[in-house]
């Protein structure tokens, strides 16, 4: 059962050879008998999964079911859901239970889809590793000593492990995509807005966007249908007319136009990520597209402008870990002021230390200007890049991370490396661009390579089909790590 796809196990389910009970307790087992091996998990509520499942079983048997009714979905635990432990990979909210349900959480709901699990993530999404969690690393199915990427790690560790037949995760700069390609998944960013942040844990605002992670581009396209829309508790959600994220699956790639940005192809890039990419726009050639260079000529400095912008935001979003309202309060203070610095101290860790730091030095008095401003203009001339570029071609490729997973600890006393392997991934976020990673091979240690697949504004129907074309001619998504079966 864990073997089908989210699309082959919503027709299982809707056919009635399967009743949602009956799956979802199939992975609450592998869960609760694989997890200690991975620790993609943090809560898992069997007893309130398995309510959830009787409820679309119900809806089934009443003729009501929506395509993912009965379906087990793994949400990160960066979104609240209502009666679920929502901790953000954090000490500050490791108690925290959530009194209400964020819009993807709704969505989900309203589709009839099961809660399995809240997946572990770097804490407050601060990390490429998912090794800053409060609650232990994630590891990699395909090799336990590795990472799996992050901050999304828990997600695309439980989808390649056969933990969740998908899940959701989120993408500030790279944190679905990197972690898919890592993992060995199909994962897809957004155009920022698409997806409504309501409810889901802040970390920079203008660069947060809602994604998810499946084995194939079909299930992204199911996944997408049900989270995206207008919500107007968000005010950067965008109202736009629904749309069905499978309408482009199958159509033809005949003169496709794919742009192949020098910038992606440099000097760092492993030799195994290089040539798995290259055999990847080979195939895309081999159906009738047509390979065009183009060049993002400031890509190189969206790492520096990210690691202001972001911190910025988040110096200021988790401003409100204070102790006194909710989550995670020091005991032994003198005066409210003691308190806050021992809550702050002790309820976060050190990463999320350091952005704050950094965060908050760019936004002081006499560093605004030369920092903070500063990034802005050039995130403007990194979107400019992007623009022109997709003049000349209809979507882009290159390779999601220039390396495949690195060994847990490896990079973990040089942030500077660490922060390097989001290098082409951050540039989407900064444009606000949807962005996609697939399977397209393995290294010579066996490791997944991720290929990226970037698309214009509100393309995310398209670039599905140019993914979807690739898995129908090539099996990697397929591939399972060993070791999975009970």
């Amino acid at each position: 059962m864990h073997d089908l796809t989210l699309t082959q196990l919503s027709a299982e389910i809707a056919a009635k050879r399967a009743s949602s009970v009956e799956v979802v307790t199939h992975f609450i087992k592998r869960i609760n008998a694989l997890n200690r091996k991975y620790n993609a998990y943090i809560t898992v509520d069997e007893e309130r999964s398995l309510a959830q499942a009787r409820a679309a079983d119900a809806r089934i048997a009443a003729g009501a079911a929506a395509p993912l009714t009965g379906v087990p979905i793994a949400h990160k635990d960066i979104f609240c859901a209502r009666g679920w432990r929502t901790t953000c990979g954090s000490k500050m909210l490791a108690d925290f239970v959530a009194p209400y349900d964020a819009h993807v959480i709704e969505r989900f709901n309203a589709a009839g889809a099961v809660i399995v699990g809240k997946t572990n993530m770097d804490e407050f999404a601060m990390g490429s590793s998912s090794e800053t969690s409060h609650f232990g690393p994630v590891r990699n199915p395909w090799n336990l000593e590795t990472v799996p990427g992050g901050s999304s790690g828990g997600s695309a560790a439980a989808v390649a492990a056969r933990l969740a037949p998908a899940a959701t995760g989120t993408d500030t700069g790279g944190s679905i995509r990197q972690p898919a390609a890592l993992a060995g998944v199909s994962g897809i960013k957004p155009t920022y807005g698409v997806v409504s942040r309501y409810g889901m844990i802040a970390f920079a605002s203008s660069l947060d966007q809602g994604g998810a992670f499946a084995r194939t581009a079909e299930d992204l396209a199911l996944l997408m249908n049900a989270m995206a829309g207008f919500d107007a508790r968000d005010s950067t959600s965008l109202e736009r007319e629904p749309e069905e994220y499978a309408r482009e699956l199958g159509r033809p790639l005949a003169g496709l136009r794919v742009g192949l940005p020098a910038e992606f192809f440099a000097e760092g890039v492993a030799p195994d990520v290089a040539r798995a990419v290259e055999g990847a726009v080979a195939k895309f050639k081999a159906m009738g597209c047509e390979p065009i260079e183009v060049h993002l000529p400031n890509m190189a400095l969206s790492v520096p402008v990210y690691y202001v912008l972001a911190p910025a935001e988040a110096s200021s979003n988790l401003a409100r870990y204070d102790g006194v309202r909710y989550g995670y309060r020091a005991g032994g203070y003198n005066d409210l002021i003691d308190m806050y610095k021992k809550t702050r101290a002790e309820g976060f860790g050190a990463e999320v230390k350091r952005r704050i730091l950094i965060g908050t030095y760019v936004l002081s008095h006499g560093y605004y200007d030369a920092y903070y401003i500063q990034a802005q203009k050039v995130r403007r001339l990194i979107a400019r890049d992007f623009r022109d570029a997709f003049t000349k071609c209809d979507v882009i490729m290159g390779p999601t991370s220039p390396t495949t997973a690195f060994r847990l600890g490896e990079k973990a006393g040089d942030p500077v490396q660490m922060y390097l392997s989001d290098i082409f991934t951050i540039a989407v976020n900064l444009a606000g661009l949807p962005g996609m990673s697939i399977p397209c091979g393995f290294d010579a240690k066996g490791l997944p390579v991720g290929l990226q697949i970037i698309g214009n504004y509100f393309s995310e129907a398209q670039m599905l089909n140019v993914a979807h074309h690739y898995q129908q001619a090539t099996d990697w998504h397929t591939r399972a790590p060993s070791g999975i079966d009970l």
